[in-house]
């Protein structure tokens, strides 16, 4: 997947540009790895050290290198700071289709950077990795993401009713997926 990889590394939008992974970005991930805010809802544990951020980054780039994951940094053109991370992961062989993610430093959110960056992943999804469907698994509480995914024309296909357990509370996931039209 090699290839991919360079491919997903450098994806460019009007706001952000992907960018490899890297072990020494640590101290800009840890910024937003380290946001109870930011990882409640991401499925991260809260890194509260810059070295549990490191061997987060560690872990993220040997599933990367074993093919099992995508993942790029989210870099701000206008700044050049890096902001987020963006993943596509639980790639199915069979059905042809996978999984997206994406984590942003909340001093970006509600500007239009999830809706770019989650189209920038979709467009590189159907084109250059040909899948036939992406799916997102939202916490019913993190309403932000939700939009951005139904901005990107993700249809809402199911509810696991209490699927997460997070400090103390019970929360609903919520099951978007988007078929690839580029099929003939």
């Amino acid at each position: 997947m090699e290839k991919q990889d360079d491919l997903f590394h450098s994806l460019e939008g009007k706001k952000v540009y992907f960018k490899a992974l890297r072990i020494e970005d640590v101290q800009e991930i840890h910024d937003y790895a380290s946001d109870q805010e930011v990882s409640r809802f991401i499925g991260w544990n809260l890194m509260s050290t810059l070295e549990e951020s490191r061997q987060h980054i560690d872990i993220m780039l040997k599933r990367e290198s074993a093919g099992t994951h995508l993942y790029a940094s989210i870099v701000e053109k206008l700044t050049q700071a890096i902001i987020g991370t963006a993943m596509i992961f639980n790639f199915d062989q069979e059905a042809n289709q996978a999984e997206i993610g994406y984590v942003l430093h909340k001093q970006h959110w509600g500007k239009g950077y999830g809706t770019e960056i989650v189209a920038l992943m979709s467009d590189f999804a159907f084109e250059s990795l040909n899948l036939h469907k992406l799916h997102a698994v939202v916490v019913h509480a993190n309403i932000g993401s939700a939009r951005i995914l139904e901005k990107n024309r993700y249809e809402l296909e199911g509810r696991l009713k209490d699927h997460y357990f997070i400090a103390d509370k019970y929360y609903d996931a919520l099951l978007f997926g988007k078929i690839s039209n580029l099929e003939t």
